[in-house]
This record gives C-alpha cells, structure tokens and sequence, in this order.
C-alpha cells in the first residue's frame, strides 16, 4: 500500500509516498480501508520536530483521525464494507495512523457512522467535530438559555463549535482577530463577534454586562485568566485549546483567580465513545450542519497539504482523498 513514512523531522516538501506492507489484522484491531482524513495541528508539529523524541516509535505513519470503510473486522463488532471513522488513543504517535491506502486500529477507537456527508466532507468532522461536541455537551453542558463566547471562533474547531452551539439553540458570540473574518463567523451561526486584542474583557461586557454563561477557551492560557474574568456567577470555562502558544499558568493561584461561583474545567478528547459519536452524528444529519472545508487534496498532494497547514491562515479543514 501507500503511505507516508516519517522517521525523522522534515519540511513539508519532503513528505511523500512510499510503499509499505498493508498491516496485519490481529485480534482486537480492525483493518480500515482509508477513504479520508483531515489534516490537524499536531501532524505537522509530529512532522517538524516532534518525530525525534523517544516516546514516538519510528518509522512512524502519521494522522490521528480518518474515514474509511472496514477491510478485516477481525474478531470485532464491525462487518465487513462498514462505515466507520477512527480518531485519537494513540494513532499516529504510539502506532501507525491513517496517511495510508490501509490502518490498522485498535476496535475500540473505531466508531461506525450513519450519515449523508459525502467522504470529504464525513472526513472534517472526527477530531474536529467530536472535540467541539464534547466540549458543549460534556463539559459545558450546553443549553439553549446560554450565551455562549467561543474564544478563537476561526479555527476549525471554532467552526465546528459555532455551528453545533447554534443547532442546540445557544446564543453565540464569537472572537477573532481579524475584523473581515466576522461576517463569516455569522454565516456560520455566530449572533454576534467581538474582536480580540487590548481591552477585549472591558469591550466583552459593555456589550454583555451579565457576562457569558459559557466560555470555550480555545485560545488557552494566554487568554484563560480574560476569560474567567467575563462569565457570569455559575458560568463554566471550558480550557480546550492552546491557539495562543501558551501551555500552561506561571503563579496561578486558583483560589484568587477563579472568581467565587464561576467553574473552570476542561476537555480532552482522547476517549471517545459510540454513545457520543452517535449524538454528534444525530445532531448534524438533524441540523443539516456541513463542515467547513478549506481544500480537498489527492493523496499525491499531501506535502502541497501540508504546506497549507503550515501556514495556518486557512479558513475550515484541510481533507486529504485517498
């Protein structure tokens, strides 16, 4: 089959195609003809340095989320010609991932899918979406009462959280850095955006004096401490993402900084489950929802891909067709 294979850090043009052993089906894996994927932040950080590090057993086969139909469902639930996506539990870092013809998955981080989003499109939403998903409904337990800040609405988990928050009937309001980049966070969903930069808590709630009932930090650490500044008494911050380069608090001091009845927690999206793929899958087919794509490439094309990922000034997914 084909595949890329990395086994030390490289540019983006220096990826390509070699041929590679289809993996053997063992017990409690399931083979994946691959359909899909998406291209995400830590693949190219996996490709530009972190390759290197000890704990990442090479040669490696990147990619952390795919789309694809089973080959050999082993001695699993799944039946053969299946729909499925696979994400997370340690693709592409602790075992080969999904920039291939064919991979190999333990079953349980495979989830079958039932839906109408052609293989493109079904590609944008594993990662992506599970992780926006469960952020609202896990973390945040989101209503339709809430007003919700999404801190870093152009990223693609942004996105995703825009358009799902919508479907569950929230008030949305959304940031960027960018004033020209608001009129697409409306027609995504967002009712309102506010652009970050100096003094964006003051601006945030001389327009919501009440504060925001739930806040997705996508921003991070850099931007936390704003952030629980402006939710309301029994709001919830939910810390998902670290767009803004910062990955961690130097002198926190939770009890000075959390204000009294606001919530702090998180979301990390490496368990997934059938039960909440099924409810994010229910709740796009439902809502009609289509992710954002930024480009669709051909396998050929990865390094191109990954040259676009690079730049991260992309708006929505970058899928890969295999």
């Amino acid at each position: 089959m084909k595949a890329v294979v990395l086994t030390t850090p490289c540019g983006a043009g220096e990826m390509m195609l070699t041929d590679v052993p289809v993996p053997e089906v063992r017990p409690g894996w399931v083979l994946i003809r691959v359909k899909a994927f998406g291209i995400n932040h830590s693949e190219v950080l996996l490709r530009r340095f972190e390759v290197s590090q000890p704990y990442i057993k090479k040669p490696i086969i990147p990619g952390i989320e795919c789309v694809g139909e089973i080959a050999d469902a082993s001695d699993s639930r799944f039946g053969t010609g299946e729909r499925v996506m696979a994400l997370m539990g340690g693709m592409g870092r602790s075992f080969n991932g999904s920039y291939a013809e064919y991979v190999l998955v333990p079953a349980s981080h495979v989830f079958a899918v039932d839906s109408t989003l052609d293989w493109g499109e079904l590609a944008a939403i594993p990662e992506t979406f599970y992780t926006a998903y469960g952020s609202l409904v896990q973390s945040l337990q989101l209503d339709r009462r809430d007003t919700l800040l999404i801190r870093g609405g152009t990223s693609t988990v942004g996105l995703a959280a825009i358009q799902l928050a919508k479907a569950m009937g929230a008030r949305v309001v959304a940031t960027t850095r960018s004033g020209r980049k608001g009129e697409m966070l409306r027609r995504c969903g967002a009712d309102d955006v506010v652009l970050e930069g100096e003094g964006f808590g003051r601006r945030f709630l001389e327009k919501y004096p009440a504060g925001a009932s739930k806040v997705l930090e996508l921003i991070g650490a850099a931007t936390l401490r704003e952030s629980l500044g402006v939710t309301a008494v029994h709001g919830i911050v939910c810390h998902t993402g670290l767009l803004g380069g910062v990955y961690g608090l130097k002198n926190f001091d939770p009890i000075k900084e959390i204000p009294s009845g606001v919530y702090l927690t998180g979301f990390y999206s490496n368990t997934p489950t059938q039960k909440q793929i099924d409810g994010m899958m229910r709740l796009i087919e439902e809502e009609g929802i289509r992710p954002v794509i930024a480009r669709r490439y051909g396998f050929g094309d990865i390094a191109v891909a990954h040259e676009l990922a690079e730049q991260r000034g992309q708006t929505g997914k970058i899928v890969v067709m295999v």
